[in-house]
């Protein structure tokens, strides 16, 4: 299936997750409010996939990676944000291909409110794409979106 088919597919599937699907539903009810994308990977790029990093008790989320994908550019960006801007803290994004990468792009350091965004091609077909990002001590990562 062509990576335009498929990005729609799962744009539909991350509708109902942030209508308060999937997401929502698994979390416990004194969770933080999932993280809202901010929209750092610029104009014509739409959230297909929302990784949530939860904290060691898994009823707090302190960030979220967002994996968008720009028709027009033809390529994937990723961002991890913040559910609660603050202090500065250690947050990283990773993005890459799999099962074999032209390199990963990566972003971290010390920041208040996000790490990213990091950018790559859209996966050639065969490809999937892996992701991850990091807050402080937690840490999440997920693969999929796969041509």
């Amino acid at each position: 299936m062509k990576w335009i088919r498929r990005k729609a597919a799962t744009a539909a599937a991350l509708a109902v997750v942030a209508l308060g699907g999937t997401l929502a539903a698994t979390s416990p009810a004194a969770a933080a409010t999932p993280t809202a994308y901010n929209g750092a990977c610029g104009k014509g790029y739409d959230v297909i996939r929302a990784t949530p990093i939860r904290s060691t008790s898994q009823t707090t989320i302190p960030a979220t990676t967002f994996v968008t994908y720009s028709s027009t550019a033809g390529k994937v960006c990723a961002v991890t944000v913040r559910t609660s801007p603050g202090a500065r803290v250690f947050m990283e994004v990773t993005l890459d291909t799999w099962p074999y990468s032209s390199g990963e792009a990566r972003d971290s350091g010390s920041y208040t409110s996000y790490a990213g965004p990091v950018y790559k091609d859209a996966p050639d077909d065969g490809q999937c794409l892996t992701w991850s990002g990091s807050i402080d001590i937690y840490y999440n990562s997920d693969n999929g979106l796969c041509t």
